[in-house]
């Protein structure tokens, strides 16, 4: 059963961009310092020229300038190659599993909701328990024979006697048996990762039929 999602990224409007790249006006750089000093020398009076020890200064101030705007531009292109390092070693993630490191669904009272479970293995047969924050079954869904993959559900948000239960924190877990019979255990909250999205400055790892940020994955495996 294959499962698709598109996404759109979202674009920046030139307006926003020249926003971004609008020269700063209140502070001075080196040029603007050197175009400064040079005027200063230019229309100073002759019969009493600058002394030694302030042009020394200035020549100073100069140097410093110059060597702090060096310093930043080095660590903004430090901090260009690091983002970059960073989305290149997130794409290495493709075909790794993914944990989002909870089983736990929300449920509203009255109402459906819809999750997907990742069998590793081929099914032949098996189910999916539904159990409340004590560990009691409320629920099973029936999984059927098929391929390994991400299978989505819907739990109408009746017990097994079709009663609606509480609204509340709900867990997902799966039993089921492969080709040769052998049990396996799966569960809610465990992918693999079938690609990499940048967006915004951030990469989204498609996880089943879902984009999830890389923040909210607690083990890459």
């Amino acid at each position: 059963m294959a499962i698709t999602a598109t996404g759109q990224n979202a674009a920046i409007s030139p307006a926003v961009q020249a926003s971004a790249t609008a020269k700063d006006k209140t502070q001075l750089s080196k040029d603007d310092f050197m175009k400064l000093f040079l005027t200063e020398l230019q229309y100073q009076d002759p019969t009493a020229p600058m002394d030694t020890e302030k042009i020394l200064a200035q020549t100073s101030q100069l140097a410093t300038i110059e060597s702090a705007d060096n310093t930043n531009q080095a660590l903004t292109d430090l901090s260009a190659a690091l983002a970059s390092s960073q989305e290149f070693s997130t794409i290495a993630a493709i075909g790794k599993m993914a944990d989002l490191g909870s089983d736990a669904i929300a449920l509203d009272k009255g109402n459906s909701t819809t999750f997907e479970v990742y069998f590793p293995k081929e099914i032949s047969q098996g189910s999916v328990a539904i159990t409340d924050a004590d560990g009691n079954v409320v629920k099973t869904l029936d999984v059927g024979s098929n391929p390994s993959g991400v299978y989505q559900f819907t739990w109408d948000g009746t017990d097994t006697s079709s009663n609606s239960v509480d609204s509340g924190i709900y867990h997902v877990n799966a039993d089921y048996s492969d080709t040769s019979g052998n049990p396996l255990k799966t569960r809610l909250g465990a992918y693999p990762i079938e690609s990499v999205r940048f967006e915004q400055g951030k990469s989204l790892l498609k996880l089943g039929s879902s984009y999830v940020p890389l923040e909210n994955i607690v083990e890459v495996y």
